[in-house]
């Protein structure tokens, strides 16, 4: 297969001339009240969240399957009909087509140019950066004959309008409830209700596709129900209006599915020619915004403003963090990942049709990681989310689980299912840490937060039996005030719980789960090895915010925290559980509201010890002979990985984690990249796979391994884990390696002969190198996160500027020179590196540094710092220019 994709400029954008050969191919386009996905031929879906489909809801194999598509029709004659988006009944317009695809950060154009019809047909589609809750196709048809064309077009578009759950529940019974509305431009259809058994309520969405020519003339004709657009044979790749050139008959247009078909009038264009014609797709709560509309987009030149200042806004988004390396494709690859935290943000886990679960919301986990980019990027407004983020937080150390768009819109549980991810505490913190590390505000330790509560406490092992939802969601005081606590409250609360919180070999328990969604049989007596490793490495960074903040300073805590820091006998399962226990006692259904202080220096002691006590426990129980660490029991208790037979069973998690959080002395982590190397790389594609192949299901541990064998999380190369693990690499000083896992994944991607994806980092790759789940994954941020921290180091320490770069030989293979820019301070800063020769020992070293031109100091670590009090007096107009030379 030809090349997918071919970059054209240094801002992402691209062409293909093969992507209409690739069904499950989709491209986003969103803004905050709209989303939309769009395949090569225009397949995909419209909505404003799950309630409010314009374009019916579809699935992955949907974009194959489905004869429901945005379509644009050419009625020439009786003999010469013509779809310009190639969605047709005639098998040989495909191959009469010459197709290409232009897109860009967020705009998707494509073009089909038919000689035997004569028409050059470009499509182009994006949703305004503006806000404006449309999704705009302009059409723009060419006659490239020697000879005056005349054809009659039509847009066609066919309307859900409604909840995606309707789609398989009382798909008939909702289209009664469809009142259509013939609008001058096109159609409106406003549902009497949103039917849901567990209570209807009104429906305020008004839906509409309109559309005009580009002298803002509208439709001579309109369509505005399926049934008459298609008759009866219902068949929307050969609908009877176009076919037949038949008017509407409109006798009963109510209850029906409704339709978006704009036929206008008969054109006649010169060879050479061209006409425009603009259809707009959308939704609104406010009926008078659609005028407004038709104002905004009206003329071929205000379409083509709106799509400039699109592309302005993502580029910038794109370029927050902007790296010129010596591979041009893998920096304009980069900006795609760059705007794959404001993707999830927009789209949640469940908007694009890999992500055909849930009913919108990120998640928790989603939550903090999307903060990681947003933080690199602008972390000072990313502050007061930080701080509400934390009203998530429970009592007991767990959490809501589903985060709304609306600020402080938090949900227990998407699907109403009681459970616990045993890893959410881990994300808070290291989120927040990156935070303080790049701006030093150590005063947001101290902002007050609310705690979230439902009716499920004790990490949802009880039930509050009083709560109603009229309590509220706000966890309260004995004599009903609502309390609030500081965000080191919440933090300690989140890791001390977790470590009394202990199965039977004195781990963390797995409960519902941990990162890896699919361990989810083993609530009962499962232990997560690896996420242990991490919240011992919380409590140590805990333990060392506390004395930046001051030894001598007083630390504000809610009077039933103290129970968790009470002396308890560290080998004891029965004391610990008996301990977490009492703490939950006295908190399951509120707090007294008293308050106690505690010594800053006495409190990191405890927390120290605590970790020191986890991590050499992990060591002396968990390293295995086979040369890796075991991260997992299951539910019969039994320990996951190791020699099983003749069989190997290994998981990466569980090595990244023991090796990010120091638990892997030198000597361990370096067999435990003999073992990966060994046992999960995967020579075809030069990636690691997430574990071994088991073989055998896990009953007791989880559904991962009733999944075939490569993908999603049973042995998938999961982009989320290389990446993870190639920080953890750098972190302790094997760049090389590093490298080789991290840049394995752009490979991937790049290689679109297997990929067969757009540019971005998708969720994971299965054995044939496939991309899948594209734009919405944690691990754009981390990717993103380790070149800008670890690759280059260029980071933020304690409100400071270090440069600390761990670039390797193979970054200067064409070359000296590669840079990154980025924001640090309000500042805006590009950062050069020089290589000189072959680094020594595979490690460059920094002999020299300018700034603006003047010579900086390196200081004993080799390290360049500059001090933010330096860095706040630099213009702020300017881009501040930092060379670094490298031998």
């Amino acid at each position: 297969m030809e090349k997918l994709w071919s970059f054209t400029d240094s801002s992402g954008s691209f062409y293909s001339l093969c992507a209409d050969k690739i069904k499950s191919l989709y491209f986003p386009l969103a803004n905050d009240r709209i989303m939309s996905s769009l395949t090569p031929d225009l397949h995909g879906d419209i909505k404003g969240g799950q309630s409010s489909f314009l374009l019916a809801p579809v699935s992955r194999i949907d974009l194959a399957n489905l004869r429901s598509s945005r379509n644009f029709w050419i009625y020439i004659n009786e003999r010469k009909i013509w779809s310009a988006t190639g969605v047709s009944k005639d098998s040989r317009q495909r191959k009469r087509d010459k197709f290409r695809l232009e897109a860009g950060l967020l705009w998707h154009k494509i073009s089909r140019r038919n000689k035997a019809i004569g028409i050059n047909a470009e499509v182009l589609s994006f949703v305004p950066a503006t806000g404006e809750p449309v999704e705009i196709m302009q059409v723009t048809l060419t006659n490239i004959s020697r000879k005056p064309v005349s054809f009659v077009p039509t847009a066609a578009i066919p309307m859900y309008n409604r909840p995606a759950n309707n789609i398989r529940d009382h798909r008939h019974v909702t289209s009664l409830l469809q009142r259509v509305v013939l609008h001058k431009f096109g159609v409106i259809s406003r549902p009497t209700l949103v039917f849901d058994e567990s209570g209807h309520r009104p429906n305020r969405d008004n839906y509409f596709v309109l559309g005009w020519d580009e002298n803002s003339l509208p439709a001579q004709r309109i369509y505005p129900t399926q049934d008459v657009f298609c008759g009866d044979s219902g068949d929307l790749e050969e609908p009877e209006a176009v076919f037949k050139n038949i008017s509407p008959r409109l006798n009963n247009i109510q209850g029906r599915e409704a339709m978006g078909a704009l036929s206008f009038r008969r054109a006649s264009l010169r060879p050479g020619q061209s006409k425009i014609y603009t259809v707009i797709m959308g939704l609104t709560q406010e009926p008078g915004e659609i005028s407004k509309l038709i104002s905004k987009f009206n003329r071929p030149h205000k379409v083509l403003h709106a799509l400039q200042k699109n592309k302005i806004f993502w580029n910038k988004l794109s370029g927050g963090v902007n790296i010129v390396t010596q591979d041009r494709d893998f920096d304009n690859w980069l900006r795609w990942v760059n705007i794959q935290p404001v993707l999830r943000k927009l789209f949640g886990c469940s908007f694009l049709p890999d992500f055909d679960y849930g009913k919108g919301g990120r998640g928790w986990r989603d939550l903090w990681q999307d903060c990681l980019g947003l933080i690199i990027n602008d972390p000072e407004k990313v502050r007061p989310f930080l701080i509400n983020n934390f009203c998530g937080v429970k009592i007991d150390g767990s959490n809501a689980t589903i985060i709304g768009k609306a600020p402080g819109e938090f949900i227990a549980d998407r699907n109403n299912i009681s459970r616990v991810w045993m890893d959410h505490g881990i994300w808070p913190l290291l989120t927040l840490d990156l935070y303080i590390n790049e701006t030093a505000d150590f005063k947001i330790l101290f902002e007050q937060a609310t705690y979230f509560y439902n009716h499920e406490i004790r990490r949802t092992a009880g039930i509050d039996y009083n709560w109603t939802p009229a309590y509220g969601n706000k966890l309260k005081t004995g004599c009903g005030k609502i309390y609030s606590g500081s965000i080191l409250e919440h933090l300690l609360i989140q890791n001390l719980v977790q470590f009394y919180n202990v199965g039977a070999h004195n781990h963390i328990r797995l409960e519902g789960a941990d990162w890896n969604d699919g361990l989810d049989m083993a609530k009962e007596n499962g232990e997560s090895v690896a996420f242990s490793a991490m919240y011992a490495q919380n409590l140590e960074t805990l333990a060392a915010l506390l004395l930046k903040i001051g030894k001598n300073s007083r630390i504000e805590l809610a009077e039933e925290v103290r129970i968790l820091l009470s002396k308890v006998n560290y080998e004891s399962v029965s004391s610990k559980r008996k301990l977490l226990d009492r703490y939950f006692s006295k908190i399951s259904v509120s707090l007294s509201g008293k308050k106690v202080y505690l010594d800053a220096a006495q409190l990191a002691a405890d927390l120290r010890a605590k970790s020191c006590w986890m991590k050499q426990h992990i060591r002396s129980t968990e390293w295995l002979k086979e040369g890796f660490f075991n991260g997992y029991y299951d539910n019969l208790k039994k320990r996951l990985e190791g020699k099983k037979g003749r069989r190997i069973q290994m998981t990466l998690t569980a090595q990244t984690f023991a090796v990010m959080s120091g638990i892997a002395l030198p000597w361990q982590v370096r067999r435990i990249l003999q073992n990966v190397n060994k046992y999960l790389f995967d020579k075809q594609t030069g990636s690691i796979h997430l574990n071994t192949d088991f073989k055998q299901e896990q009953p007791e541990l989880g559904r991962a391994f009733s999944f075939s064998y490569g993908e999603k999380e049973n042995g998938a190369i999961f982009s989320h884990m290389v990446v993870m693990f190639s920080y953890a690499l750098y972190k302790q000083g094997y760049a090389s390696d590093a490298w080789r896992s991290l840049s394995s994944l752009y490979k991937m991607a790049s290689h679109t002969s297997r990929s067969k994806v757009y540019p971005c980092l998708p969720e994971y790759f299965n054995l044939e190198g496939r991309g899948m789940y594209s734009y919405l994954t944690g691990s754009a941020s981390w990717f993103i996160l380790t070149m800008l921290t670890q690759v280059f180091g260029v980071k933020g320490e304690d409100g400071d500027l270090v440069i600390e770069p761990k670039l390797s030989a193979e970054h200067f293979r064409k070359n000296n020179s590669i840079s990154i820019e980025r924001t640090f301070a309000g500042k805006r800063i590009r950062v050069k590196f020089l290589g000189f020769g072959k680094p020594t020992q595979g490690k460059y070293k920094i002999i020299k540094a300018c700034f603006n031109s003047r010579n900086l100091p390196i200081d004993k670590r080799g390290h360049l710092v500059f001090k933010r009090e330096a860095m706040l007096v630099l213009p702020a107009d300017r881009l501040n220019q930092i060379e670094v030379h490298l031998a």
